[in-house]
């Protein structure tokens, strides 16, 4: 597999992103990674390989560079990097993203994975059909974009907000989420979302580790990354693809 920089326009956005060809040739499936709330990073990219080793075209888009990130205090990030800093750095990093919340934004970021979508499809190493995965901040888009795009072949949420009742109600892709049951606000959330899945007949699977939080996943994330667990996630995504 290999990967290049790519620059993707559509609807009035233009996004940057990663793209990790599978190096198997011919006509693949493809899928977008979507980043957490700290941007495209090489953790991201490195999970976009994982995915083209699975055979699959993958792509990870930037989406937040030209939004918030071209704003942040250098001096946040080198304290992200300091173990000993970390957590202050992170509630100092949240306070300077909470424009990410706003409907504005939400707007351009959904125009920008229509964007992708759209790009993917169209390759000639693609064979038309796309997925998502997306982590924390990309959890919650991941299921956005599988409220809006009724072709969508299949969603994966790592903790991610869950849609609401209108955006769940208009899902047509199997999703599948994954959660830490120590992530307290997640957790609280996830006995209403299964419920809404289940009211509107939706093919939805959770699923709940103990003893890990949030970003359990992430393997540059020294403080919540959870090395069993996540290689057990990882096992469930495999399998949850040979049926997409």
């Amino acid at each position: 597999m290999n990967g290049e920089t790519v620059k993707i326009k559509g609807d009035g956005v233009e996004v940057g992103g990663y793209l990790s060809h599978p190096a198997t040739p011919g006509r693949l499936p493809a899928v977008i990674i979507i980043h957490e709330v700290w941007g495209l990073n090489p953790h991201t990219k490195d999970v976009a390989d994982r995915f083209a080793a699975e055979g699959y075209l993958a792509l990870a888009p930037d989406l937040l560079t030209g939004e918030i990130l071209d704003f942040v205090d250098p001096n946040i990030l080198r304290e992200m990097a300091d173990p000993a800093k970390k957590d202050e750095a992170q509630k100092k990093m949240r306070a300077v993203l909470a424009p990410v919340s706003t409907p504005e934004f939400a707007a351009r970021t959904m125009k920008k994975l229509q964007a992708c979508f759209n790009f993917l499809k169209a390759q000639k190493d693609a064979n038309g059909t796309v997925g998502v995965v997306g982590f924390c901040f990309g959890g919650t888009y991941s299921f956005a974009l599988a409220s809006t795009e009724p072709t969508l072949r299949f969603a994966i949420s790592f903790y991610g907000q869950p849609p609401t009742d209108e955006a769940a109600a208009k899902i047509t892709c199997p999703v599948l989420a994954f959660y830490g049951e120590k992530d307290e606000r997640l957790m609280e959330t996830l006995p209403q979302l299964q419920a809404t899945m289940k009211k509107y007949n939706k093919n939805f699977r959770s699923i709940v580790y103990p003893g890990v939080g949030h970003a359990f996943f992430n393997d540059t994330n020294k403080m919540m990354y959870n090395a069993d667990t996540a290689a057990k996630a990882w096992e469930e995504v495999k399998q949850f693809l040979q049926g997409k």
